[in-house]
């Protein structure tokens, strides 16, 4: 217990405790603002959240701990917040209270004051409280419980001040009370005992009350002995006899000690609420006559159907459009990076430029989707704050439990791409919320198989290239097929690697509704988006240097290079017998003016392909005209047939040294180390049909989804120089080899292959564990390729055409969907039997 004193002190430590929706995020931001860090508890997943804010000469820093309903340790989140209170000792506990669910709060209430620390309750959402007809009188609450009580309503910043001054009060020992505890009835004697037992040894830490201790000793959690310090046989003695007493309380009183250590506190909280809250309610709450439209048996798949469309109509579609006007502002960025690294060679540009640019153009490719996820984001936290994603999950957690999931992993799947579109990156951050660890490992998981953005670029080339008259029809069976594949993955996970992980029931309070505030739901897009771009940037410049040096090395050889440097000097000497007797050829007399004229005529063509209109155009013409004054014969349009002759000749240079660079560059990818690991690969991968090409690009599609087409477009480049599609390259060069059963086999992989990189990185940050990163790679890896190699068999075998076998493998996997998710285990028929969901809350309470 902290060592209070008078004298004042100059820092705080505050600890925001309460249970879930209950609004400690709102008053957390209103306590400190945009002074706010966030990181993970040491060795867990669990979400920290830290800030300060400064009181007169006090400091105070507040930490939000997990939402939580006791501190039984029952879950991952209710071990974090007793495990904080314990051991990094708090000044004070703020403890956020529901002012409309004071039966279901207090509880935890009484846990806390138990624990010895001072502590001060806030009644938060008093005014909602008051719209139902259930009048709060703080001060006889704080008579009741003997500790301060503060009414507020968080989110418009009622009651902040008073908070503030409850605080430093109580951590001056200017307002502390005697808190009055909870009486267990039958079960005192035996608390009685083990606190004496406690004191009599040196097993019981400094920090932890003896009588909070010898309860939960007697609740019958072997947590709770973990807390025990001091030499192996005192531990064992206390712990054995509360082993004891809980056993000989349990023969006699017929019930269990954790039943009626709820009992007692259930039957406290109501004597509290008498004395302390007028009940006028008259009639159904607003929440549950919306609730009984929204959560009907019927209209409820519906109204949710209906509400993830319209978030993705309005993020992936409406903020995709808003990409076209931040792309514009990365070119330009990525032209001016271009201006301020040295020059480009005729063949080969210097290592700082090419790396630098590389970079540039890794970086553009995160920060173009930045309003993507914002709308995004903000979207989640109108849903969250609105109450209606609590609702979500309780929809969709009788079907998802069949499979091993959990309500709470409906986040993590819109946000990873139930539909064409989202991030794996967002979905796996977002399994933070689901306390139970088996369905949270399950969903970090099978998210990326979601269909992600980056994916459709590929999957869009493969169906206008094999099935342009079903379009529509292949693209349904892909953006769902991933769904049904994710969920018997699931399954199979969590009765096999995943059995024995820690469970715990799905534990959700339905908040009331809300109207979001502006302020609460910008905060939070922002902070979310911006997390997401601080770490996946990070990773995304990282990935990017090591493709580089796996895409450039080893260079070509000797013979090549002179090979290439002899079609360059040809080409330049071709440009200059043209260029003979023509007045302009003075601007260009030497090879250094010649390749700052190539320069500079690539970038004026790729300005003049950013120039909006023909303002822009004449604006650009003249800022050139302006800079390289010498140069504006080769660059404009002119009456003067010297001038036309220099920029012609000038264009076939241009053009010549564009085909020599690209030809080198996928020569140099062909010998490149990621080029010869592509072909090595290929004793593997031909099964399932894909040569050294496919599998270069989704090697370098490891990296970024983008990159697959990408590489596709490199490595199968134009040999004549036209600027033909790449499906017409792809099907000329592939020749026989790409046929559309080929096609069904690299989406179907490509829908199933380990997630990106970034992905792989925040699977191995939210699992704090190695092991599992290199499993989410290997397994989806080799089942993919299973899946992959099916295909080609029974298609070949029976000679199907691409559409007729993709229909087999959907309608296979969706029978086995149906008959994985009606089985049930005798085990699980049982459990089925006792339990019935509510969508009112959470645990059971005994009576």
């Amino acid at each position: 217990m902290p060592n209070l004193t008078s004298s004042p002190r100059s820092r705080l430590k505050v600890a925001l405790a309460g249970q879930q929706n209950a609004g400690k995020s709102t008053l957390f931001n209103a306590l400190t603002g945009a002074r706010q860090h966030i990181a993970n508890y040491p060795g867990v997943t669990v979400e920290k959240k830290s800030g300060v804010y400064v009181d007169g000469d006090l400091k105070v820093e507040v930490v939000d701990l997990p939402g939580t309903y006791s501190l039984t340790s029952f879950s991952l989140e209710e071990r974090v917040a007793r495990d904080f209170l314990l051991r990094d000792k708090p000044d004070v506990i703020v403890n956020v209270i529901d002012a409309s669910t004071l039966e279901r709060s207090l509880p935890l209430t009484f846990q806390l004051i138990e624990m010895g620390v001072p502590v001060v309750a806030v009644v938060n959402m008093i005014d909602v409280a008051g719209r139902l007809g259930l009048n709060v009188d703080p001060d006889a609450l704080g008579a009741r419980l003997g500790v301060p009580v503060i009414a507020s309503v968080g989110r418009r910043g009622v009651g902040i001040p008073e908070l503030r001054a409850a605080i430093r009060q109580t951590a001056d020992c200017a307002h502390v009370r005697s808190p009055n505890i909870v009486d267990y009835g039958a079960l005192e004697d035996a608390v009685a005992d083990i606190e004496h037992r406690l004191a009599g040894t040196s097993v019981r830490p400094a920090a932890i009350s003896p009588r909070w201790l010898a309860l939960a000793l007697l609740d019958g959690g072997s947590e709770a002995e973990t807390l025990l310090v001091g030499p192996a046989g005192e531990r064992e003695a206390v712990a054995a006899a509360a082993r004891q007493a809980r056993e000989t309380f349990e023969a006699s009183a017929g019930t269990s000690a954790s039943d009626h250590i709820i009992a007692c506190r259930l039957r406290h909280a109501l004597d509290t609420i008498q004395a302390s809250v007028q009940d006028r309610r008259q009639g159904l709450p607003i929440s549950e006559r919306i609730d009984r439209v929204l959560l009907n048996r019927w209209l409820a798949p519906l109204f949710l159907l209906a509400t993830i469309w319209l978030v993705y109509q309005l993020s992936i579609v409406q903020g995709y459009e808003l990409t076209k006007v931040t792309w514009p502002l990365l070119a330009s960025f990525r032209n001016w990076a271009s201006s301020v690294l040295p020059a480009a060679g005729f063949l080969n540009d210097p290592f700082v430029r090419a790396f630098g640019l590389w970079m540039v153009d890794s970086v553009n490719t995160l920060l173009n989707y930045v309003p993507i996820f914002l709308i995004l984001f903000s979207l989640i936290a109108i849903l969250e704050d609105s109450g209606y994603m609590a609702r979500i999950a309780f929809i969709l957690d009788r079907i998802l439990k069949r499979f091993g999931l959990h309500g709470q992993s409906t986040l993590p799947m819109v946000l990873a791409g139930v539909f064409a579109g989202g991030c794996a990156v967002p979905g796996v951050m977002a399994t933070k919320a689901i306390p139970d660890l088996r369905a949270r490992l399950a969903t970090i998981l099978t998210v990326p198989f979601m269909n992600c953005l980056a994916k459709v670029p590929l999957y869009t080339l493969l169906i206008s290239m094999f099935f342009p008259d079903h379009k529509g029809l292949v693209l349904f069976y892909l953006s769902t097929i991933t769904v049904v594949v994710a969920l018997l993955v699931a399954k199979l996970l969590t009765v096999t690697v995943l059995r024995k992980m820690e469970t715990a029931p799905f534990v959700m309070e339905l908040p009331h509704y809300h109207l979001p505030t502006l302020t609460g739901v910008l905060r939070r897009a922002i902070d979310r988006t911006w997390l997401y771009v601080k770490k996946v940037g990070t990773i995304v410049v990282a990935v990017a240097a090591v493709i580089y040096v796996l895409l450039q090395y080893p260079d070509l050889s000797a013979d090549r290079i002179a090979y290439f440097q002899g079609r360059a000097e040809a080409a330049i000497a071709e440009f200059h017998d043209r260029m003979a007797g023509n007045p302009h050829a003075a601007a260009v007399a030497s090879q250094e003016r010649l390749i700052d004229l190539i320069n500079v005529f690539t970038a004026y063509r790729a300005e003049k392909l950013n120039a909006g209109g023909k303002s822009a155009s004449d604006a650009l013409d003249a800022a050139y005209s302006s800079r390289h004054p010498e140069f504006v014969p080769f660059l404009l349009r002119s009456a003067d047939p010297n001038a036309r002759k220099a920029a012609s000749a000038l264009k076939t240079l241009a053009d010549e040294r564009k085909t020599l660079r690209r030809e080198m560059k996928e020569e140099r990818l062909t010998v490149s180390i990621l080029g010869r690991i592509g072909q090595a690969l290929e004793p593997v991968t031909r099964f399932a049909g894909f040569d050294w090409r496919i599998n270069v690009a989704l090697l370098s599609s490891f990296a970024a989804r983008e990159s697959s087409v990408a590489t596709l477009g490199v490595l199968f480049g134009s040999d004549d120089g036209e600027a033909r599609r790449l499906e017409d390259r792809m099907e000329a060069q592939g020749q026989t080899n790409y046929t559309a059963l080929t096609a069904v086999s690299l989406m179907l992989f490509f829908a199933l292959y380990p997630p990106c990189l970034a992905t792989m990185i925040m699977v191995r940050l939210q699992t704090a564990s190695t092991r599992w990163m290199l499993f989410a790679i290997a397994f989806p890896t080799v089942l993919g390729l299973m899946v992959a190699g099916t295909v080609q068999l029974i298609g070949t075998a029976f000679a199907l055409d691409g559409l007729t076998t993709i229909s087999v493998v959907y309608g296979s996997a969706l029978a086995l969907f149906v008959i994985v998710g009606l089985y049930r285990s005798p085990r699980e028929a049982w459990r089925a039997a006792r339990s019935a969901p509510s969508p009112a809350t959470t645990r059971e309470i005994p009576s």
